[in-house]
């Protein structure tokens, strides 16, 4: 099976995460116990936040993926959207480590820590709101616990949407945009980006520059706040 790695990393906040077996989503809990018929040595769990516990950027992407996060138990881990994300933040210096995709590689996070704004496999990869109510607690107050948080980047409008909604703000002050950036209280830092799936990476709505971009717009964020 499958198993989110025994390192400090995976041991962020204990007594934080949903249990395996979390039911608050009905419609989620019925489609982990679909899957893991055909599938039962995945993960096929929620799967925990993951990285650095002094981290100083959240990374908030949309739920794990299929043959991804809900496959290996690591967010963004398994899947080409993994492979993105973990090639920008090595050229960024924010992690350690030759990324494999899988679990077991070894890798490490410096100063990130990677979320999702629904812990498990939603069909379609498209969460309800019902879905992304019951979630949003566990992503707000796991980032309010990162003593040295200050810029949050948010993978794909609905990380970005709800987000906004666990800070309290209005949607409509807020548009999501590509590079847009808005203040959080507390002095953090919210920015946009396109999601790095597949999909986005093929089709060119996002590449690899306009990724690029976004990291490098936090690196000189985190410098100014500093």
């Amino acid at each position: 099976m499958f198993m989110l790695q025994k390192s400090p990393q995976s041991q962020f906040l204990p007594g934080t995460e949903p249990r395996p077996g979390c039911r608050k989503c009905p419609r989620l809990a019925d489609y982990r116990r679909e899957i893991a018929c055909e599938f039962p040595d995945w993960h096929g769990a929620p799967v925990p936040t993951w990285g650095d516990p002094s981290a100083w950027l959240a990374i908030v992407g949309l739920a794990p993926g299929k043959h991804g996060a809900h496959r290996t138990g690591r967010p963004f881990t398994g899947d080409q959207s993994g492979e993105v994300l973990f090639a920008a933040l090595d050229r960024f210096a924010l992690s350690r480590g030759s990324f494999a995709n899988d679990p077991e590689d070894g890798v490490k996070l410096d100063g990130t820590m990677i979320f999702n704004a629904v812990k498990c496999l939603p069909p379609q990869n498209k969460p309800i709101g019902a879905e992304l109510n019951n979630c949003r607690p566990y992503l707000m107050r796991q980032l309010a616990a990162l003593p040295n948080l200050r810029v949050i980047i948010a993978l794909g409008k609905v990380a970005h949407d709800s987000l906004v909604r666990g800070f309290g703000m209005r949607l409509a002050e807020r548009p999501f945009g590509h590079l847009a950036e808005h203040q959080l209280p507390n002095d953090k830092i919210l920015i946009d980006s396109y999601h790095c799936s597949r999909y986005n990476m093929n089709t060119g709505r996002l590449t690899t520059e306009m990724f690029g971009a976004v990291f490098m717009r936090a690196l000189q964020l985190n410098e100014v706040i500093t």
